[in-house]
C-alpha cells in the first residue's frame, strides 16, 4: 500500500484513499465462449469452466497466477434453443489480483534513489502491459473441452481498462474534433463519471450515514486536483 502521489504509482501497487478506502490494482479481461458444434443445446457447466480456466492460470503461464473463484464471472445465455447460431453460449470476466509476481526487478545501485523509483515505475508499467498482452494472446483461442462439448474463448482487455486505447482516442477527438484544427494548451479528459457505489464509503463515521461533500472530495483529491466537483444522490 501506497502514500505516494496517484501519477507516480506503479501499476501494481495498491493506493490508500481517505475514509479508510484503497484502490487496488488489478488485472481484468472478458471472455466469450462459442460452441465449436453451433447446433449445441447444451448449457455450459459453470462449475466445471470456473475449475478449467482456474487450473489453466495456475498451471499454464509463465508465472502461476491464483485467482478466487469470486473473481471470475460467468453468464450464460438464456435459452440456448433460441440462439443464432453465431452467438455464444456464455460470457464472463476474471479479475486477476495478485501482480506480485512483476514486482521482480533488477537491482540498480549505480542508479540514485529517485531516478531508480521512476525508472522501475517505467519498467513496472511495461512489464504490466507486455504480460496483460502476453496472457490475452495465451487465452484468446483456446479450446476447452467440457464433458465431451468442445468450445472456443475468445479474450479480450475491456474497452473500460485499455486506457492507451482510451488515450489514442481522446488525442484524436482533441486533434481532429475541431475540423483539423488542434486545440491550444494542455488537452486531456477532464470529467469523470461514477454511478453505483455504496452511499456509506463517503460518508463522515460517527456523524452520518449519508454521504459528506468534505469526505468525498478529499478522497477523489488523492487521483489529482479537481476543478469543480458536483454529486447526486438516489434513493
Amino acid at each position: 500500500m501506497s502514500n505516494r502521489p496517484f501519477d507516480s504509482l506503479p501499476p501494481t501497487e495498491s493506493l490508500e484513499l481517505e475514509n479508510g478506502l484503497t484502490l487496488v490494482p488489478r488485472v481484468k479481461l472478458s471472455f466469450t465462449i462459442y460452441p465449436t458444434n453451433p447446433t449445441v443445446t447444451k448449457p455450459v457447466d459453470e462449475w466445471k469452466l470456473k475449475l478449467t480456466l482456474i487450473d489453466f492460470l495456475q498451471t499454464s503461464l509463465s508465472s502461476p497466477v491464483t485467482v478466487p473463484e469470486d473473481d471470475l464471472e460467468i453468464r450464460r445465455v438464456g435459452d440456448l434453443k433460441k440462439r443464432k447460431r453465431e452467438d455464444p453460449v456464455a460470457q464472463g470476466s476474471i479479475c486477476i489480483r495478485d501482480l506480485r509476481f512483476l514486482n521482480r526487478t533488477t537491482n540498480r545501485s549505480n542508479v540514485d534513489e529517485e531516478g531508480k523509483e521512476e525508472e522501475d515505475v517505467k519498467v513496472l508499467e511495461k512489464k504490466y502491459m507486455d504480460w496483460r498482452k502476453y496472457i490475452v494472446e495465451k487465452m484468446d483461442g483456446m479450446e476447452l473441452n467440457l464433458e465431451g462439448v468442445k468450445y472456443r474463448l475468445n479474450v479480450a482487455v475491456p474497452a473500460s481498462d485499455d486506457f492507451e486505447a482510451m488515450k489514442k482516442a481522446w488525442e484524436e477527438f482533441y486533434a481532429f474534433g475541431n475540423r483539423g484544427h488542434s486545440r491550444s494548451g494542455r488537452q486531456e479528459p477532464d470529467t469523470i463519471v461514477l454511478r453505483g457505489l455504496p452511499s456509506r464509503w463517503f460518508a463522515e463515521p460517527l456523524v452520518s450515514s449519508k454521504p459528506s461533500m468534505l469526505v468525498t472530495h478529499s478522497i477523489f483529491s488523492r487521483l489529482g486536483t479537481i476543478r469543480y466537483f458536483r454529486m447526486q444522490l438516489y434513493f
